[in-house]
């Protein structure tokens, strides 16, 4: 902890042991993680709570005495806690204004009292406490000895059998873990921290001007600055909040909320307390959240802006792609030039390869570190690149440099939107290994070399010879394939590719396939323009060479910029048309397909799809080249080495919408379930993993169904020892499982048991299928109570303290839907399952935010005393009301939805209240997302049942965009609105607003509604109106 406060935490320019910490964003965020972890550690780590400070924590604190309730002795000017150490000392002393704590446990009910002050309160105690960790454990823990204190209480634990040295390590490692976590929680909030400049921010500002006005179609009504004043370094901030990195205010009027009052700094765009009435000065304090720039913030602060600004982005980006697509067409025009003129110089070089290169080294230089040659820095930069994202590499070796700035922007473009994110895995290529001078190098090594200045010099039969001599050496072993490229190997085999000769072409493809296994050397053979050569050679008649220039093709294609230049020297047609080599044959196209030769030539081209269909583009180049209809046929044949390459491309392709469609066309899932019956295991994890992609349609779902699919499926769960294939399988469980007739069919077969069995002991891509396809199946009472039987519970619970993504969104779902059975709640209740949910909601991912609150509401609906378990958990309360300020849809939805199970006990809403509820509620009712409308309704509707909330709701403005809800096509939304209306209706006031936005007339048309519930709500909305009317008319008349 000391580290982070020292290099993280931004101090001001006082000193060491005076200074205080700096009002910055970055501060505060270490603040709520030092908050939470003392608010965490009573919980986690009960014994270690009650630990006794070396020396107390002293700080001045705010708080009055009369804050302090139970377990305090309280009186005018002191506070007391009832628990003493050994020595009868209290664990808090309260002198105001200092105070003086001595344990954690003491710490977090200080922070729980204090409330909103919480944040202040730490700020305090961290300023007044700059090495806090040596006083909560001493001298010997200090940051300067903290090598040599762990060696010490080691020795002490081993020679001292004192609990208390064992207990203060344990504190050291946590404090320790904290200190390290504050670290990397500060490094990466700085590396997403924004940084505007005035430059910037004024060219937005004339933009929105630009479009501003009069007018449904201009973005804003008007955009201005506060002042006119521009100083010198941009700015139009007075010079004292120009210290704090804020550039500029500035008025802004949308068409359809408030004018606003806008604050832009150097970290963001927030929104300020707006103008004061009397002086007319600016309240500068923030009172939102800090957005990345003006377009984003406006964005969600006005739903009209939004819409406009998305047909602007809409026009905008129809001109950058027919800008786009007229520079890729005069692209595609060259590259046949580009392809011969590099035909033409590997010719070249061929004819002077034995004079420039045996007189340059007649033997091979070893010293690598000592010289490395352009491909080589070529190579490690291509590395680099492609690790970041794919950037566009360098003009190459092998082509002509004429057009290189062109190259770059269409490729930077098109990389960023073609490359699927299945690449990712594949293009982690290895550095480049070189072997050391002094190294043992076996005696291949040697002869190899030799063999390559044969084929450098020698004539058409010594190649031949020495082509078959080298294929002789094991060149799988990265000793041979070193060698061949180590000697200029790899220019000698690719420019005989460029020849007339068939047998030479056959030996370089036979040794270039198996070397091209290494990472290195398909690099190597992409630097030196080999590519389109070997896609030349699939137009060759012989079989063979097609075959094997196939497959040297697969290996080679294994990173990005490969499967690019098989694409743009037209690889992806020729291969596809590999796939059709029978119709080309005299023989019926059936018979013929089997034949031994055209099936190899279908295999290799397979194959190489298969690496190729990686990236987007060159799945859209394999559809609209007839590649489906192919595959599809190849795909009923009875050869496994067939099968696996065709399964295997649909499988990549299955990840795009068109390709499902064209699937199911095709009648290829009838195929896919057949193989499942397969005794080849890479076949079948193959298949499962294609019906894991197509399954997000539910029409491929049925047909898995029809064509027997899910028994296999389910016999499949019973092979635990492939962790690829059983990854595979319960992946096409879950998607399958969506569809309430398959849960019926997997319940039979006894699937939901097995499933409940793999909840264990299993690697993170199985679990998170696991549990995703339990989460589908426990939607049914039968299941919930086979689960529950077949003790799943409580490993799914021990699941929720997991930190994958994927996995806590699927577990917290399958929580949820089993605490809709009583008796499962009570079970994830006793294993302490809610607390852990309620946790996840402090989860920086918003699905699992989302995820969490929507788990939350059954486990709430069905807890035994839900209100006083609600309670228990400090904090719980705040933290859920804090979580409607977030900036996502479902989140906000899930803890609206968590909010109405809350309020259904009177004392939690009277505190969500005191949280301010009712504002965070209301700021979020000009919405568009039904499902947020429903559920924000909903919670209005139950908020309305505490004080006076009815006319805070009132007083916020959340009845006019209530009464708009009720023009939605939601059924659901609808009963909600009708039910908070009918609550808020209840106040004359929001009567008055609901009648002057046409509430009546919607309501109307509602009260003949077959929903009961709507009607009943909707009839006494307006009954309540009409009285306010009455009684006016009565009012007005007496």
């Amino acid at each position: 902890m000391g580290v982070a406060l020292t290099r993280s935490a931004q101090w001001t320019a006082a000193g060491y042991g005076t200074g205080t910490l700096e009002s910055t964003p970055l501060n505060e965020e270490i603040l709520k993680e030092i908050i939470v972890f003392v608010e965490h550690f009573i919980y986690k780590y009960p014994h270690e709570a009650k630990f006794v400070f070396v020396e107390p924590l002293e700080w001045n604190t705010d708080l009055e005495p009369s804050a302090f309730e139970s377990g305090y002795i309280v009186s005018e000017t002191t506070v007391k806690s009832e628990e003493v150490d050994k020595n009868g000392q209290p664990l808090l002393l309260l002198s105001v204004p200092q105070i003086k704590v001595r344990s954690f446990g003491q710490l977090a009910h200080f922070l729980f009292i204090a409330k909103d002050t919480k944040l202040k309160e730490a700020q305090a105690c961290i300023e007044g406490n700059r090495d806090p960790v040596v006083k909560i454990l001493g001298s010997e823990f200090g940051e300067m000895k903290e090598d040599s204190m762990a060696l010490n209480i080691l020795n002490k634990i081993s020679t001292d059998d004192d609990p208390e040295n064992e207990i203060k390590m344990k504190i050291a490692i946590l404090l320790k873990q904290l200190d390290l976590h504050l670290l990397n929680h500060s490094l990466k909030y700085i590396s997403l921290q924004i940084n505007l400049n005035p430059k910037t921010v004024k060219k937005d500002i004339e933009l929105l001007q630009r479009f501003s006005g009069k007018g449904e179609q201009t973005v804003l009504e008007s955009i201005e600055y506060t002042s006119d004043y521009e100083f010198t370094n941009g700015c139009r901030a007075p010079p004292w909040r120009q210290m704090y990195g804020e550039i500029c205010y500035v008025l802004v009027k949308p068409h359809d909320v408030e004018a606003l009052c806008i604050t832009c700094s150097a970290e963001g765009v927030f929104l300020n307390g707006g103008k004061t009435d009397e002086e007319g000065d600016i309240d500068y304090e923030r009172k939102g959240e800090v957005y990345k720039d003006l377009v984003t913030f406006l964005k969600e602060k006005s739903a009209v802006f939004s819409e406009n600004m998305s047909r602007q982005e809409n026009i905008s980006n129809e001109e950058q792609k027919n800008q786009i697509e007229e520079v890729l067409t005069k692209e595609e025009a060259a590259v046949p030039q580009k392809a011969i003129s590099s035909s033409d110089r590997l010719k070249k070089n061929h004819i002077n390869f034995v004079k420039t290169q045996m007189s340059k080294r007649l033997e091979p230089s070893l010293n690598w570190r000592a010289k490395v040659d352009f491909k080589d820095k070529n190579l490690t930069k291509d590395s680099q690149e492609e690790k970041h994202g794919g950037k566009v590499e360098k003009s190459r070796t092998s082509i002509s440099h004429g057009k290189v700035q062109l190259r770059k922007s269409v490729d930077k473009i098109e990389e960023t939107i073609s490359e699927s994110s299945s690449e990712s895995e594949e293009d982690e290529e290895q550095p480049d290994h070189r072997q050391e001078a002094n190294a043992d190098l076996p005696s291949e090594y040697w002869q190899i070399q030799k063999l390559v200045k044969y084929l450098k010099g020698g004539n058409q039969t010594a190649t031949v010879i020495a082509l078959c001599s080298m294929k002789d050496f094991n060149l799988a072993q990265e000793t041979c394939q070193l060698a061949i490229r180590d000697v200029g190997g790899l220019e000698v085999l690719i420019n005989l590719l460029d020849t007339d000769e068939v047998k030479c072409k056959i030996g370089s493809l036979k040794i270039l396939k198996e070397i091209s296994h290494n990472p290195q050397i398909r690099r190597n053979i992409v630097d030196l323009g080999g590519l389109p050569i070997m896609v030349n050679i699939l137009d060759s008649p012989y079989k063979s060479l097609k075959c094997l220039a196939a497959e040297t093709i697969a290996n080679v294609a294994k990173f990005k910029r490969a499967r690019r230049a098989v694409r743009q020297h037209g690889g992806i047609t020729k291969l596809v048309a590999l796939l059709d080599c029978a119709q080309n044959a005299t023989e019926p196209a059936q018979s013929s397909l089997y034949e031994t030769r055209d099936v190899e030539v279908a295999r290799c081209g397979a194959l190489a799809l298969w690496s190729c269909s990686k990236s987007y583009s060159n799945k859209e180049a394999i559809r609209k080249a007839g590649g489906i209809p192919l595959l599809a046929r190849l795909l009923k044949t009875s050869h496994e080495n067939m099968l696996i390459p065709v399964v295997g491309t649909l499988q990549e392709c299955a990840s795009e919408e068109n390709y499902r469609a064209a699937i199911k066309a095709e009648r290829i899932i009838e195929n896919l379930v057949k193989n499942l019956n397969s005794e080849n295991e890479q076949l079948q994890e193959h298949c499962a993993m294609a019906i894991y992609q197509c399954a997000e349609d539910e029409e491929t779902r049925d047909l898995v169904r029809l064509h027997g699919g899910l028994k296999p499926l389910a016999s499949l769960l019973n092979n635990t020892k492939n962790k690829e294939l059983l990854a595979a399988v319960t992946g096409a469980i879950w998607k399958c499982s969506i569809s309430k007739e398959n849960v019926i069919k997997f319940r039979e077969y006894k699937a939901i048991e097995t499933l409940v069995g793999l909840l264990t002991d299993q690697p993170e891509e199985v679990l998170v299928n696991v549990v995703g396809a339990l989460g589908e199946c426990c939607q049914e009472h039968e299941n919930r109570v086979i689960v529950r039987r077949c003790g799943g519970i409580q490993p799914l619970v021990n699941l929720l303290v997991g930190i994958n993504q994927a996995l806590l969104v699927n577990v917290t779902k399958a929580v949820g839907a089993c605490a809709v059975e009583p008796e499962n709640m009570a079970i994830i209740d006793r294993l302490d399952g809610v607390r852990l949910l309620w946790s996840l909601l402090k989860n920086p991912h918003p699905d699992v935010k989302a995820s969490a609150a929507w788990a939350l509401c059954p486990c709430i609906e069905n807890a035994k005393d839900a209100g006083e378990m609600v309670r228990s958990f400090v904090g719980g309360l705040e933290l859920v009301v804090n979580l409607l300020k977030s900036d996502n849809k479902e989140v906000l939805a899930s803890v609206c939805a968590a909010i109405t199970n809350i309020a259904k006990d009177q004392e939690n809403l009277a505190v969500i209240t005191d949280h301010g509820v009712v504002p965070l509620l209301s700021k979020l009712a000009n919405t568009n997302n039904d499902n947020l409308r429903r559920h924000l309704a909903e919670a209005v509707s139950r908020c309305c049942m505490w004080g006076r909330n009815r006319v805070a709701f009132g007083e916020h403005r959340a009845v006019a965009p209530l009464v708009r809800y009720l023009k939605s096509n939601d059924t659901n939304v609808h009963r909600a609105t009708a039910q908070a209306l009918y609550q808020l209706s209840e106040d004359a006031d929001n009567c008055i607003t609901m009648h002057e936005n046409g509430a009546v007339k919607l309501l109307l048309d509602m009260v003949g509604s077959p929903d009961q519930e709507l009607q009943e709500a909707a009839a006494g909305c307006i009954s309540n109106i009409r009285r306010l009317a009455l009684a006016t008319e009565k009012a007005r008349y007496t």
